[in-house]
């Protein structure tokens, strides 16, 4: 069955009729489904998150900002992410 987004939108360049990949990974705990193809950049804008104010530690290896963009989401990989919140 293909993966269309609610908005009827096909993900990250999948075609009508095909099936995009999907990978699991854990963030913070929590087990989740992830298109296949991502990278830490792109986890991250996808949770809402701005990357320079995330520190990423994937499978338990803290990463160098400088290195999300290059860094692939891969199956049964395991984020743990703080971000950082300004205030008073």
């Amino acid at each position: 069955m293909p993966l269309a987004g609610r908005d009827g939108a096909w993900p990250h360049g999948a075609r009508r009729g095909e099936e995009q990949a999907m990978i699991e990974v854990t963030v913070n705990g929590d087990v989740r489904e992830l298109e296949a193809g991502l990278s830490v950049t792109q986890l991250l804008e996808s949770l809402g998150l701005q990357p320079r104010l995330v520190v990423v530690e994937r499978n338990r290896e803290i990463l160098d900002r400088a290195r999300y963009d290059g860094t692939p989401v891969e199956a049964g990989d395991s984020f743990e992410l703080v971000h950082f919140v300004g205030g008073g």
